[in-house]
């Protein structure tokens, strides 16, 4: 009974966003209040538990997401997107032309959102590909790739920054591990898938796209762009100030006078406050631009996040599902079977990603139902990073018609509906067991 008031949730939350197209947030919050009252929770906890879900998730992360995205959007602006992209590509040459596009795909992913560093990233592969006479899938498939997994595995992207919260892992360990996972899902996912579809299926990688469906496209001169190292070190000052402080949680003892300082200055909302700082400096004031037009810009990174707030802020259906006792029954069922944590948590992610089409939705959701199992290996353990990871690789599983990101590599890359399907949506899913595959690996050895 309990498993089916979940499913009538998902069906109804399913129905309202695809059907009636309603606004995400709303849809869960209703969804939230239906499925209290169906779990039979008192009529005056359900409230109290939604306003818990929303304000408990949202207190710790506003910070980290609020700066992430105006750190994103200071590199965007001032041109250092171009910069990392042009440079490395250039660098690279036609041969490992591959490779620059993943470097320089994973330095953006980190910085911006996986949409805004689509439209930051394909105009430039865009000119590549016509300058070397190359069809825009064969740079557009590792750059997808790339951004795609930068969005699942790696804080201080939302979602994974999310799920650490809930499931009660630490951060700089889901940072680094997510590293290492990343490593050999975007090689699968990128050059190998790459190599297969352009066997298998040659006919989406066409030379003659436009994309003037990106709209007005900002036009940088290079010259006048931030140099390249000033670029890479504001996009990957948060994962620097972060990863060190991890790495000298277990090189330096606790007490020590300096591996408190660094601790201090690597917790990941004084790092995202001090890289937003460095952000304003190096991309803003010392390129002679008024604090004023940076202040706009700020601003107008905010009014990009707020509907992503409200729906990481969507913690409410997660608190009803946990305060409703279906988090435990979950945990209860998998306990009694041989599964692994990692399978459950993968595969729970996976089919609420292909129903809902929300990869951020479906971790949150799914984090909600397996954070008991989480629990039982105790806080900031191993296993609750390594479930913190494979709920990121199933939240991109099939991509398919329900997803935004569908029908923008649709229209990017001229595709028709039929080749998006047989290209897009078999990637997120190799991309998704890949990362289920780098996940177990890790495993092994940790």
């Amino acid at each position: 009974m309990p498993l089916l008031i979940v499913l009538i949730g998902v069906i109804i939350l399913i129905f309202m966003i695809v059907k009636l197209k309603m606004n995400t947030f709303v849809g869960l919050v209703i969804t939230s209040f239906i499925v209290g009252l169906l779990l039979g929770l008192p009529l005056t906890k359900i409230a109290q538990t939604i306003e818990t879900g929303i304000g408990g998730q949202l207190g710790h992360l506003a910070i980290i997401f609020g700066f992430g995205s105006m750190l994103g959007k200071l590199v965007s602006d001032a041109g250092g997107g171009y910069r990392i992209a042009t440079t490395l590509i250039n660098k690279f040459g036609r041969r490992w032309i591959q490779v620059a596009v993943i470097l320089a795909s994973f330095i953006i992913g980190l910085a911006l959102f996986f949409e805004v560093g689509l439209v930051v990233v394909l105009p430039i592969i865009f000119i590549i590909a016509r300058e070397l006479d190359m069809p825009l899938m064969y740079l557009g498939i590792p750059m997808a790739a790339t951004l795609n997994v930068t969005h699942a595995f790696l804080p201080p992207y939302p979602a994974p920054t999310a799920i650490t919260d809930i499931l009660g892992a630490n951060l700089g360990h889901v940072l680094l591990l997510g590293i290492l996972a990343a490593i050999p899902t975007i090689i699968i996912a990128g050059p190998v898938y790459n190599w297969v579809l352009q066997k298998v299926y040659p006919r989406v990688y066409r030379k003659n796209i436009d994309i003037s469906v990106l709209g007005e496209y900002k036009e940088f001169k290079l010259e006048k762009t931030p140099k390249f190292g000033i670029s890479v070190l504001t996009a990957m000052m948060p994962v620097i100030l972060i990863a060190v402080a991890t790495i000298c949680s277990f090189i330096f003892p606790k007490n020590n006078p300096v591996n408190e300082f660094i601790q201090f200055i690597g917790a990941p909302d004084l790092a995202m406050l001090l890289s937003l700082i460095f952000a304003i400096f190096t991309m803003g004031l010392w390129r002679n631009k008024k604090m004023e037009e940076i202040s706009t810009a700020l601003a107008d990174s905010i009014k990009q996040i707020s509907v992503m707030l409200l729906i990481i802020g969507g913690g409410a259906f997660k608190q009803v599902l946990v305060d409703g006792g279906i988090s435990k029954y979950i945990s209860g069922l998998f306990a009694q079977t041989s599964i692994s944590p990692i399978l459950a948590a993968w595969l729970i992610t996976a089919l609420l990603r292909m129903s809902l089409g929300s990869s951020t939705v479906a971790a949150m959701t799914a984090a909600g139902l397996v954070v008991p199992m989480a629990h039982q290996f105790g806080g900031n353990s191993i296993m609750a990073t390594l479930m913190v990871l494979a709920i990121g690789a199933g939240s991109v599983f099939c991509g398919h018609v329900n997803d935004t990101g569908f029908w923008m590599i649709k229209e990017y890359f001229g595709l028709s509906l039929k080749e998006t399907l047989l290209s897009w949506t078999t990637l997120t899913s190799v991309l998704a067991l890949a990362g289920l595959g780098a996940v177990y690996a890790i495993s092994l050895f940790v």
